[in-house]
Parts: structure tokens; sequence; C-alpha cells
């Protein structure tokens, strides 16, 4: 399920009609303004719902094409201490796409956890922009792509 919003309530009824992972956009607004406690608390009561579920897992969408660097790594390291299981970059909804340096930064403020991983997302189209994405520190690769970057494998290896 993703969503920009999501409630308590609504991840507990997407778990209950099978939702094995649930995307949430994080709380830019709060992010922006320091009401870091707000941050915090938006994504715990969405891992709680998830945790209870026992094979759910919560993965936060920045939206980084709208943070700082500064807010990058608050909205990562919040993540990571809420229970997140991946720090994701953007929907691609908004405009912006994923890029090297901000999986990178991304990666280096989860790492500390061990087991938060970072999902590049948006704007991954082609076989080098991948294999880029995974050497920055990218766990996953989110695109529309797929099927057309996996067919030309072979003219794209050589990039």
């Amino acid at each position: 399920m993703r969503c920009d919003r999501i409630s308590p309530g609504e991840a507990r009824q997407a778990i209950a009609n099978g939702a094995k992972e649930i995307d949430m956009v994080i709380n830019i607004g709060a992010l922006k303004s320091g009401d870091y406690p707000l941050v915090f608390d938006d994504i715990r009561s969405v891992v709680e719902v998830a945790e209870v579920s026992g094979d759910c897992i919560v993965k936060v969408i920045l939206e980084t094409v709208f943070l700082s660097d500064e807010e990058k790594i608050a909205a990562s390291f919040i993540s990571a201490e809420a229970g997140a299981a991946f720090v994701k970059t953007c929907t691609g909804f908004l405009g912006g796409a994923a890029s090297v340096a901000d999986v990178a930064l991304m990666k280096k403020t989860v790492q500390y956890k061990g087991n938060v991983k970072v999902k590049a997302s948006a704007g991954v189209r082609s076989l080098k922009t991948c294999l880029e994405m995974l050497a920055a520190g990218a766990d996953r690769i989110g695109t529309s792509s797929g099927v057309a970057i996996m067919q030309n494998v072979e003219s794209n290896a050589g990039y």
C-alpha cells in the first residue's frame, strides 16, 4: 500500500487485507519545521501496527527532492529510530528523482542501525543508473522500467 499519509487505522486495515509492506511519506511539514517528535511519533505509530502483524515492514519515503542534506540526515535517522525497515528516496509523483548522492547519504546515516535498508526509487530507468544506486548503498530499487532494463541488459552492459 502507498499513500501520502497513512494512519495506524489505515495500516491495520491494509495488513488485514494482506499487505506485507507499507509505504508512508514522511510528514515533510513537521520535518521542515523541526518538529522531530511529531515526525517520530507519526512513523512509530505505523511501525507499531506493522510489528503486531509480525510480517509487515514499513518503508518511509523522504521525498528527498524537497529536503536539504541536513533534513535528509534527520529524516533518515528518525525513521531508523522509529523502527522503519527502509528509508526510500521519493515517490516520483512530485518531481525529482533518486540521486546517487542521496542514496549514499541515507545509507551512511542508517548503517549504524544494521537492519535499516535504503530503497532508491524514482528516475531509475537504465542499467547504468541501477548499478550506480546499488554501488551507492541501495538495497532495493524501485522502478517502473524493470522489464525494459532487463530486456536491454546486453546492450546496456557497455553503458
